[in-house]
């Protein structure tokens, strides 16, 4: 079978109702055919042709590759468009770091009723396949590269998976397309281009139909995985409480429907990296299994576990503040940052709420964190309160205590964010005054 147009376009027959069709352009062989063989479908299908270049910046031939993909999208009369991202990651390889980076930019920029076409084959599928199995990949992992998949707003769809780079390079050729080659590609120091050009090319001396029976064999595992997420889904709504889970109802599951339904709560509920199979038994083994006051905890690079008054919490992994910081909120119009690149604090003028504008006049305001011994009389109470009380009286997790900010208003705690202010600093009815969050 060789690729034409004809086929791409009954790939794509279920999305041709979309409004927008973006083509990722790398200017690469398999892209540029993608994006040519679109091109050339124009007149017969109805959403509008775009094209997107992510510039990684990873190359000293970065800028020509940008200049190149543009040249040829004016020659094709498609609207393009390139983004710079930063392809650096601390902890993560180059590979991954610049993967990252650039669905970032596609999420940011898709939007409803719009497609996302990436030029991946079923060289790049079978690839994929070995480089999970290799890493020790479960049934999620070795399912590799779905067809299409909901992304952002809109949906995501590889329509060339079924050929492989033979063909697609011989529509390049037939077609005079004028494509880049990444000298990166031959490097075998990355673990793709080694099974590209050293393990592939051995193993199919042997099983000649290597890539086809590896792709069948993602989407044989695709079928497993789909089967597995049912029952996380059902298991999940007999477990979770709010984006919580109630250890009492997980631990009735047997162990291999609890890690199935923990991967299902971490990646699918809080949209966390998975924890790999050390970490996740860890869950299992240490957490579930603490002592009801206990406050253990499990930490991976992609978020961490705790528990709390019989519930599991999962979140990325916090970044708190020294509880000795002390910061001046000189102007109030301009927001705080706390933590650079994190946590931050902005005013908005209101009425009737809020900390009142009247009372904060000439005031010294700074914002500091819990080191202990805090009281605070909060609005509608009659008493002051240790804030130790009333965070158990709000039910914070402990670990999350310490992160909250503290208003103060000359030496006075004013403001617990996101919980109480107090009484004395109160914006009233019909008053004007300032929302702090």
């Amino acid at each position: 079978m060789s690729f034409t147009a004809a086929f791409l376009k009954e790939n794509l027959s279920q999305f041709l109702d979309a409004e927008t069709l973006w083509v990722a352009y790398s200017g690469g062989c398999d892209s540029h055919v993608l994006l040519h063989a679109l091109v050339s479908l124009r007149s017969e299908i109805s959403p509008q042709i775009k094209a997107v270049h992510i510039n990684h910046g990873l190359s000293p031939f970065a800028n020509e590759w940008e200049e190149h993909c543009q040249q040829i999208c004016e020659k094709l009369a498609v609207p393009y468009i390139a983004m710079s991202v930063d392809a650096r990651e601390k902890n993560k390889s180059p590979e991954e770091a610049a993967r990252n980076a650039r669905y970032a930019e596609w999420k940011k920029m898709l939007n409803k009723n719009e497609v996302l076409l990436l030029a991946h084959h079923q060289d790049d599928q079978a690839e994929t396949v070995l480089i999970q199995l290799l890493r020790g990949s479960g049934v999620k992992g070795l399912a590799a590269m779905p067809l299409k998949q909901d992304f952002s707003q809109g949906l995501l769809c590889r329509p060339m998976l079924n050929f492989i780079r033979e063909e697609i390079q011989s529509y390049a050729v037939e077609h005079d397309l004028n494509w880049i080659d990444d000298p990166s590609n031959f490097d075998t120091d990355f673990d793709r281009n080694f099974l590209r050009h050293e393990v592939v090319p051995l193993l199919e001396t042997r099983w000649p139909a290597l890539k086809k029976t590896l792709s069948r064999t993602a989407s044989h595992q695709a079928d497993a995985n789909q089967l597995l997420t049912e029952l996380a889904f059902q298991d999940w709504h007999h477990v979770h409480e709010s984006n919580q889970v109630k250890i009492t109802a997980l631990v009735k599951l047997s162990e291999k429907r609890q890690r199935n339904v923990l991967r299902y709560w971490i990646a699918n509920i809080c949209e966390l990296t998975l924890p790999d199979t050390i970490h996740l038994q860890r869950i299992i083994d240490e957490v579930l299994t603490a002592a009801d006051d206990a406050t253990p905890e499990v930490i991976w690079r992609g978020g961490e576990v705790r528990r709390f008054q019989g519930l599991l919490y999962a979140q990325e992994k916090q970044v708190v503040p020294d509880s000795d910081t002390h910061l001046l909120w000189s102007d109030l119009s301009r927001p705080l940052e706390i933590i650079k690149g994190g946590l931050a604090l902005s005013v908005k003028a209101v009425v009737g709420e809020g900390l009142s504008q009247e009372k904060l006049k000439n005031c010294e305001i700074t914002v500091r964190f819990r080191q202990g011994g805090e009281t605070c009389r909060p609005a509608g109470r009659g008493n002051t309160q240790q804030l130790k009380k009333l965070f158990q009286e709000w039910q914070v997790p402990p670990w999350k205590r310490a992160g909250i900010p503290l208003i103060y208003v000359d030496g006075q705690l004013a403001e617990v964010v996101g919980f109480c202010r107090s009484e004395e600093y109160v914006a009233h009815e019909g008053e004007p005054g300032w929302l702090i969050g």
